[in-house]
């Protein structure tokens, strides 16, 4: 049987990875040691070249309709991992057939919700672990995309301002749908609610949480953080036709929670006294497009919503009230943003992402003025941050030859 290889970015290096031996078997010249979740199927981690990707040997149906879904869910702008190729065609040395194979970019500086109780995660943060995984679970919703099972480990989480922001890595079940019902959306909802329970109580059984954690508040807070933001999102709003004002102020709503509103339905009563107010098109990523629009810089939404605060608060103490958001922004990225980067040691650049130590910075810059007595330099904040904190974490990206300057 002939190797076929299907990819939506072709890389040739793809051909010589060992295909005729089985995932488990592969050698450690090509298997990366990097954490990896829970999965039913053998998974892998490998590099070519400078390029790492993750390996999933299932079904060839199954294969390129997960390809077709992540590239679907890729096309919608919704946080999920990049699908690369799907390998079928397979056989070992003696002509058995073997698994096809699905691959997928490896998403930088994201780890498994295991690892993370690994890079020092406590029972204290578990909330917000939970508060990512509602946010993807909406965001999927909003796009009538049905999952089927909703979990933590199939979710990679990337550090966000002091959160976390979720990422998809397991569309199996999952379909993209012309709309979804509310009925689907509950069964998503008790399916994470019940998956949620038993990966708690793993935690638990492992020593990463206390013996007495409260697993139940837990769940409660999952269903109710759903319920609560998917109806901040999509319920509508009726007020007298003389408070349109009332419009702007459920858009900076929405804002203020890092959507953006494409398209509104407004329709007035048959008298035309009251206005009814839907959301019918709603976004994350407010913070992250404002930012990319004035810097260029790509960050996760909590860390971008940091970063226009610290342009405001820029622009206030140098009095630059008068230029233009644009220019201010321009000035701040080189005065500020660019040189602190430039600090973080060649050695401890697969700590965390750039956006990350730079909220670090300013909360480290807080606890220094509150303990000086008065405010730190920014700089003098970093250079601590540098020496004292970042150097002693973990890392949690894997360096690629390029990053290690190889």
């Amino acid at each position: 049987m002939a190797l076929r290889i299907v990819a939506s970015r072709p890389d040739p290096a793809i051909v010589t990875l060992p295909w005729s031996t089985p995932l488990e078997e592969w050698p450690d010249d090509v298997v990366v040691p990097l954490a990896r979740g829970l999965s039913r199927h053998v998974v892998r981690i490998v590099r070519l070249g400078d390029r790492i990707y993750a390996v999933k040997e299932t079904q060839e149906p199954i294969a390129f309709r997960e390809y077709r879904t992540l590239r679907d869910l890729q096309r919608l702008g919704v946080p999920a991992v990049v699908p690369q190729a799907v390998v079928t065609g397979r056989e070992d040395e003696q002509g058995n057939e073997l698994p096809s194979a699905l691959l997928t970019e490896h998403l930088r500086f994201s780890l498994p919700y295991r690892s993370l109780f690994e890079h020092g995660l406590t029972a204290d943060d578990l909330p917000r672990i939970i508060d990512a995984l509602v946010v993807l679970l909406v965001r999927l919703h909003l796009t009538d995309f049905y999952w089927g099972d909703v979990s933590l480990s199939n979710v990679l989480f990337r550090r966000d301002a002091g959160g976390f922001a979720a990422y998809l890595v397991d569309a199996e079940t999952g379909e993209l749908r012309a709309s979804i019902s509310d009925r689907m959306r509950a069964y998503d909802l008790e399916v994470a609610a019940e998956n949620v329970y038993a990966e708690i109580l793993d935690l638990e059984a492992s020593g990463a949480l206390p013996a007495d954690f409260p697993v139940e508040g837990v769940v409660a807070q999952l269903r109710d953080r759903y319920e609560a933001l998917w109806d901040e999102l999509t319920a509508e709003t009726r007020f007298p036709v003389g408070e349109m004002w009332q419009i702007e102020r459920r858009i900076e709503r929405l804002n203020d929670l890092g959507f953006d509103v494409e398209e509104l339905d407004i329709v007035t009563d048959y008298d035309g006294d009251t206005v009814m107010l839907r959301p019918r098109v709603v976004e994350l990523g407010h913070h992250q497009r404002t930012l990319r629009g004035l810097t260029g810089i790509q960050a996760e939404d909590e860390q971008a919503r940091r970063m226009l605060n610290d342009i405001a608060a820029y622009t206030a103490s140098r009095d630059l009230g008068g230029l233009s958001r644009e220019v201010v922004a321009q000035r701040w990225l080189k005065e500020i943003y660019e040189p602190i980067v430039a600090m973080i040691p060649e050695t401890a650049r697969g700590k965390l992402e750039p956006a990350e130590i730079f909220h670090e910075i300013l909360v480290h810059r807080w606890y220094l003025s509150e303990r000086a007595g008065h405010s730190v330099k920014l700089l003098d904040a970093a250079r601590d941050y540098m020496d004292s904190v970042l150097l002693s974490r973990p890392d949690e990206a894997l360096a690629t030859p390029a990053d290690a300057g190889v």
